[in-house]
């Protein structure tokens, strides 16, 4: 059995732009900048990754619609990596997540104890916009006391 499954939570680093396919579909290629766990010892600053990631269709509408730069966002998906010979005959790789799910996360001003439940929008779209799973959380905090580790 093979699992290749990415949750990330982080900011946009530029506004999200929707674009359409020749065959349409809604895709947008966006950027999320995410804090690493642990501070660097010769800054004393938390060093961050700037992590690509595509959606597309409802996903990708849902993402253009709602977000902006600097927005948070949890993104599910899963690792994608190309491959290609580059002009001169060199080996290239990129990496990238592909999105199955989105979700909104803290906002700038939020207080940090605050839960984030999701959210949807008139037209229906959700920020789990391919499953029903999170439609029906509502407080997820202390949650974590009841765990066993």
């Amino acid at each position: 059995m093979n699992i290749n499954k990415v949750i990330l939570m982080g900011r946009l680093t530029a506004d999200p732009e929707l674009k359409t396919s020749s065959n349409n579909v809604s895709i947008v290629q966006f950027t999320v900048a995410v804090n690493r766990r642990y501070v660097s010892k010769d800054s004393n600053e938390r060093q961050v990754d700037f992590i690509d990631c595509t959606a597309f269709n409802r996903n990708a509408e849902f993402l253009s619609k709602y977000f902006r730069k600097g927005s948070s966002v949890i993104v599910f998906g899963n690792i994608q990596v190309d491959t290609w010979k580059d002009k001169e005959g060199h080996n290239r790789r990129s990496t990238r997540v592909i999105v199955d799910e989105l979700q909104f996360g803290e906002s700038k001003n939020r207080d940090s104890s605050a839960s984030a439940a999701p959210a949807t929008d008139r037209e229906g779209f959700s920020n789990a916009s391919n499953s029903d799973f999170f439609s029906d959380i509502k407080d997820v905090d202390g949650a974590d006391a009841e765990l066993p580790f």
